[in-house]
């Protein structure tokens, strides 16, 4: 089956990082102007980074056509790509956010022990 290898994956890894932003951890992430420029850099770079690793005409990364859809946009880009950085960013983003919080939690718990 087309897609199962790479694609099916990814768009789980997408759908894992969104339940565990909105079900989860709620930290308000998404709702943050700083979160979705972050992800403009982020594709910034992406875009020209990875179009050289993965261009049709000279391509240093192959995909086997039996691992993804197949769709490319822009540079010959596999969009399965765009997927796989939106959740690992999104992850580490989250994880750290959840850490500041507990962070800040303790601190006020050992404030609290203090008085």
């Amino acid at each position: 089956m087309i897609g199962l290898g790479y694609t099916l994956p990814v768009v789980l890894a997408v759908v894992l990082v969104c339940v565990l932003e909105l079900a989860v951890l709620r930290t308000g992430l998404f709702r943050r102007p700083a979160y979705w420029i972050s992800m403009v850099i982020v594709m910034g770079f992406q875009i020209p980074v990875d179009g050289w690793l993965t261009k049709l005409s000279a391509p240093l990364v192959l995909y086997s056509d039996d691992h993804f859809s197949g769709v490319r946009f822009p540079w010959d880009i596999p969009v399965e790509d765009f997927l796989f950085g939106f959740a690992l960013v999104t992850a580490v983003l989250l994880l750290w956010e959840r850490g500041r919080i507990r962070a800040g939690e303790r601190g006020r718990i050992r404030a609290g022990e203090r008085q």
